[in-house]
């Protein structure tokens, strides 16, 4: 058994003693007009951004840390959102040395116990973070597809390895970093980028994902350029413990 092995095995979800709870925030289908998933991010139980309870995390408590995030996630989505079909999407730290078969142990347990399809599960990481080993990463993912799990790549565009990183392994959903969106409705520039990555997308059959979008101008651009799936403030911020719903998205706005 691998030292990854070793170390996943014995990360119990409760070792992680830093109190910590996840904010939702909603991916819409713009489309179908529905909620097609919500993303778990780490938040503080005080209201904390996620950077004070990152900034906690260290190699001796990474592995009870992501595992603890999982199951958090699962019990709150399980008791909340558990008879739709919406996605619960997580993130997964890429650097994080674990084997995912021995690894996914707590979170389908969480899910038996909450009644969660682990089929609605999305697992992201993002390439804004050196990879010590992406022939590792593209074993997780490939593996993760395998159990049924939905994979995403986050932040593409703004970190180290871009499309070279696509070149390695293929996940189902890429998410456009927001920086890369950012007034996409004033710069023809970003506009043929990203219009060269759904062309890309569309012939690996890959799923894209705007995030961050902030204005409606930037939702009309993105939408012709053949976009379906978003995220960011100009539908929803992050609550806490809380998954919004479209209508209260609309009273909202």
């Amino acid at each position: 058994m691998s030292a990854g092995c070793v170390g996943c095995r014995n990360a119990d979800a409760n070792a992680f003693e830093i109190p910590f709870t996840m904010a939702f925030q909603p991916i819409v289908d713009v489309s179908a007009h529905k909620i097609w998933g919500y993303e778990a991010l780490v938040r503080g139980v005080g209201g904390q951004g996620a950077f004070e309870v990152l900034s906690q995390v260290t190699e001796a408590n990474r592995y009870a840390f992501d595992q603890a995030c999982r199951v958090k996630a699962i019990e709150l989505a399980g008791s909340r959102i558990g008879g739709s079909d919406t996605k619960l999407s997580i993130n997964f730290m890429p650097n994080a040395v674990y084997e995912p078969k021995a690894c996914i142990r707590a979170t389908l347990e969480a899910a038996s116990r909450t009644q969660f399809d682990p089929t609605r599960l999305m697992f992201e990481f993002t390439e804004n973070e050196h990879m010590r080993d992406a022939g590792h990463v593209s074993n997780i993912v490939s593996e993760y597809r395998k159990m049924g799990f939905t994979t995403a790549l986050d932040d593409f565009g703004a970190g180290f390895a871009g499309l070279s990183l696509l070149a390695r392994f293929q996940t189902d959903l890429i998410k456009l970093d927001m920086e890369l969106l950012r007034g996409i409705d004033t710069s023809p520039v970003k506009q043929s980028i990203v219009r060269g990555i759904v062309g890309i997308a569309r012939e690996l059959n890959i799923t894209l994902l705007a995030e961050g979008v902030e204005t409606e101008a930037e939702l009309v651009v993105l939408r012709l350029l053949g976009i379906n799936l978003f995220q960011g403030y100009y539908f929803a911020r992050p609550q806490v413990e809380t998954f919004q719903t479209m209508n209260e998205m609309a009273l909202a706005a």
